[in-house]
């Protein structure tokens, strides 16, 4: 931290308490957040700021804090408390305790779940505190931390329904996921699948007397694997979307009980991720049309009880690219970046502007590290963050 002033400085040092003391909690999604939530509300009460809190799950919160004017909207600064899960990952060190190890070219790393994705833009955002309760903001900044993200951003919904109304409302979100710090203002639409055959069960010497719903469940996937050999076809390199195209995939199966029984039931679970203006919808509705027109006829010639039931487990909406989003033109202002890029993750940014809030994806750290053994964040990534939030605050105290 050369060169800057002794106020920045002080209030990275503060960051790196911060984060240190968020990735000790262990918010796996399984796994409930209320003591890293009770933790930020502590936290922001001492500074006299209030927070509110919902929940879509038993156990979990979200919490939604603004500091500044509250008659008017202002820059909602959103972020994940969750993480995934480190269960039979190859950790070098504890991942739910903040190590800091030499890296590549001097620029030391701090290891630990969720540092990059994304408790190190949750610690940054609460080390602006102490500094902007000092100073009075024209335009006000809310906090929003949701939880279940990682699981299908489940929690955002609820904080999104309670966000203020009217003038008071946020004017657009800055979700702060590892981008690098590069601006993405589009993202895939993603959506999670489980499909579940019964078919007839039998000895595996006359398998024509069953119906075998492995076999059935194979027929599917294939159809699957038709439909993602077409989206591959219609690639779309100036997207700029990695890849450049919408894809589809089965991530489990399970089925049958023993090799010489005719699988009775199967199950398995798919993914579609759509580009932003690819219609999801059509997409499930062609392998809905197949099971339903071809494949469960033929099912039910051989046994009549036999079944294929489809339910969507998780629903994330694209990030569509609007020109003239104030959401870009700040993040350009801030940046000073006049580029923009894409993301194929998920996160909740989409859910942001389907609310009528528009919203951009920027955040310190890679994805490319995320979700991984040995996740880590370096002190040059979150410096760049802590720039970004820096000219935010002079940006919010000079009225924008």
């Amino acid at each position: 931290m050369r060169g800057v002033e002794p106020r920045a400085e002080g209030r990275f040092a503060a960051a790196l308490e911060i984060l240190e003391r968020l990735v000790a909690f262990d918010t796996v999604s399984a796994h409930s957040n209320l003591d890293l939530i009770d933790w930020v509300a502590a936290y922001l009460g001492r500074f006299g700021i209030a927070t509110t809190r919902s929940s879509v799950f038993a156990g979990k919160a979200n919490l939604f804090a603004t500091i500044g004017p509250s008659e008017r909207g202002g820059v909602l600064l959103s972020g994940h408390t969750d993480v995934v899960p480190v269960a039979g990952q190859d950790w070098t060190s504890d991942p739910f305790c903040l190590t800091e190890r030499p890296g590549v070219v001097g620029d030391a790393r701090l290891y630990g779940r969720g540092s990059a994705d994304m408790k190190g833009f949750l610690a940054l955002v609460l080390a602006l505190v102490p500094e902007i309760v000092e100073r009075p903001l024209a335009v006000p900044l809310h906090f929003a931390f949701t939880h279940d993200e990682e699981t299908g951003c489940f929690g955002a919904p609820a904080l999104i329904g309670a966000l203020p109304t009217g003038v008071a409302r946020p004017l657009f979100a800055i979700v702060g996921e590892p981008t690098s710090m590069q601006i993405a203002t589009a993202q895939k639409g993603c959506a999670f699948f489980r499909t579940r055959i019964i078919g007839h069960d039998g000895h595996s010497s006359a398998p024509e007397r069953g119906v075998n719903a492995i076999v059935a469940a194979a027929e599917i996937i294939a159809e699957i694997g038709r439909l993602h050999a077409e989206a591959k076809g219609r690639a779309r390199p100036e997207s700029g979307f990695d890849p450049p195209y919408t894809t589809l995939s089965v991530g489990t199966i399970s089925g049958g009980t023993a090799v010489n029984i005719i699988a009775r039931e199967c199950a398995f679970e798919w993914d579609l991720r759509t580009l932003p203006d690819e219609d999801a919808a059509a997409l499930k509705a062609r392998i809905d049309r197949f099971i339903a027109t071809d494949l469960l006829p033929r099912m039910r010639a051989g046994y009549n009880g036999a079944s294929v039931e489809t339910e969507t487990i998780v629903a994330v909406p694209p990030l569509l690219a609007v020109s003239g989003s104030p959401a870009e033109a700040l993040a350009r202002r801030l940046t000073g970046i006049n580029t923009t890029t894409t993301v194929s993750f998920a996160s909740e940014a989409g859910l942001y502007q389907q609310a009528g809030i528009p919203a951009i994806v920027c955040g310190p750290g890679s994805i490319g590290v995320a979700h991984q053994p040995d996740e880590f964040i370096t002190r040059a990534e979150l410096a760049a963050g802590q720039e970004f939030l820096d000219r935010l605050i002079q940006w919010a105290a000079t009225g924008g």
